[in-house]
């Protein structure tokens, strides 16, 4: 692959910066393979910095958090295509991300986030590069200036806790307007309507620049998407880019993880140790109404084969349930057949993977179903019974519904995860049979609880009080 590094040299040093600015697409034949893969290594690293945020993490451990994540997952066995990778993944997840506001809404804050975090660790002569390529042409402030506002500078330093300002710190003054999150914090001085802004203080100078150019280049990639692009990538592009807001990127539940299969007479207490709330709700409805719709049967179909419910076992599941209301005469007909299919014993004989968080929050179910997520198409009134139900409550409930309302979705389950078990889930949760599996792991330590063990393939009691 030819090499789409773009060297910026500063004026006075020859100083290389390796962070692009994503100014225009490469031109660069890019394999369907690593088109897929190199996104969704760099929507790895942007989901992982906005679950960072949503936990409130201080700056110090989001700038350690995004250096982690990109060590992580945006790494080549070729070293010369590491920039390749970088930019590749930007401009195939601007693409993902140009086509509806909510998704520009996601995209816009988390990219500029990656960027401010890794400007602050380039070097003072690569900063000063990328300065001159936004024409972030300010001069420091003169010796005689800085004396001249010395105090007021010391005064907004000791506010925000910064270091005070020595005789050789260099600051620039900066129309405010164009630092708007540091006037918003109150950590510039601002005098007849210019900023002072310290050298420690450019990201957010740099970042407002980067901002405002992704910003415009997500609507006009929206036009050239809607009016070109979508239809001539129809067969081949356009399924993958639709695909990739939505992909999930953790482990595969096709089969159960860390634990053995399930039979029939564990599954009451499983529901009240282990299931999420949307496959709770999803059993309870079973159990009430002796019926689900196509789209919870699926969700909670897979759920189950995922944790370990074997085939025989979901059909006579089902069925106990089914024939209270269809008859068994009818299930056998109209519905024994989907089961086995996702099985991957009829029809294309697929192995079926359970639905991510992704997935069950997409959804829209209409009326009279029952699948999705709770925290998303609850109402709140039914949201907070629900926790309660579960055992969440007083300051717990209060956090995840707070969660809820900035339509942090996962993090809200996380929250209700670590309020039921007591325990902390650093990972976030991402896939129901994840809060399963973890739920498992975390009864079988404390107690001894839980469904045992590795590798063991015999059904074995639950110990329940």
């Amino acid at each position: 692959m030819e090499s789409a590094r773009s060297h910026r040299k500063s004026i006075a040093n020859d100083v290389v910066s390796t962070l692009p600015l994503y100014r225009s697409a490469p031109a660069l034949e890019v394999r369907l393979e690593d088109f897929t893969l190199f996104a969704m290594d760099r929507l790895r690293v942007l989901k992982g910095i906005s679950d960072g945020l949503s936990r409130g993490k201080k700056t110090e451990e989001m700038e350690q958090l995004a250096k982690d994540l990109w060590r992580a997952n945006m790494r080549h066995p070729q070293a010369s295509e590491v920039v390749n990778k970088d930019i590749i993944s930007h401009f195939v997840l601007r693409l993902v991300y140009c086509r509806t506001e909510d998704l520009r809404k996601w995209f816009l804050p988390m990219e500029t986030a990656l960027f401010r975090y890794r400007f602050r660790h380039e070097t003072a002569e690569a900063q000063r590069s990328l300065m001159a390529e936004f024409d972030l042409s300010y001069k420091a402030v003169s010796n005689s200036e800085f004396e001249s506002v010395k105090d007021k500078l010391c005064q907004v330093a000791r506010s925000i806790g910064m270091s005070l300002p020595t005789a050789d710190a260099i600051f620039y003054k900066v129309p405010f307007e164009e630092v708007p999150e540091l006037v918003a914090g109150r950590r510039v001085f601002i005098h007849k309507g210019h900023a002072y802004v310290a050298s420690t203080q450019v990201v957010s100078l740099v970042a407002t620049q980067f901002r405002s150019h992704l910003s415009k280049a997500l609507i006009l990639t929206n036009r050239k998407w809607t009016s070109t692009i979508r239809e001539q990538e129809k067969d081949r592009l356009a399924p993958i880019v639709e695909a990739l807001c939505t992909s999930y990127l953790g482990p595969d539940y096709s089969q159960p993880k860390g634990f053995s299969e399930i039979s029939l007479k564990d599954i009451d207490d499983l529901v009240k140790s282990s299931f999420p709330l949307c496959m709770r709700h999803l059993f309870e409805k079973l159990r009430e109404d002796h019926h689900l719709k196509h789209g919870g049967r699926m969700q909670l179909g897979l759920f189950l084969k995922g944790v370990g419910l074997k085939l025989d076992d979901a059909i006579a599941f089902w069925k106990a349930e089914f024939s209270q209301k269809v008859g068994a005469e009818r299930f056998d007909k109209e519905y024994a057949y989907s089961i086995r299919h996702n099985y991957g014993r009829e029809g294309k004989r697929t192995d079926y993977s359970p639905y991510s968080c992704q997935k069950i929050i997409s959804s829209t179910p209409g009326a009279g179903d029952h699948h999705g997520c709770p925290y998303r198409h609850f109402s709140e009134e039914n949201l907070r019974a629900a926790l309660n139900k579960m055992g969440v409550d007083g300051r717990a409930v209060e956090n995840v519904m707070d969660k809820v309302q900035n339509r942090h979705y996962q993090l809200a389950c996380t929250l209700t995860f670590e309020a039921v078990h007591n325990s902390s889930c650093d990972s976030g949760i991402n896939h129901p049979n994840q809060y399963f599996s973890d739920s498992q792991k975390i009864l079988q330590s404390k107690d001894g609880k839980g469904i045992s063990t590795l590798g063991n393939k015999k059904r074995v009691p639950l110990l329940f009080p």
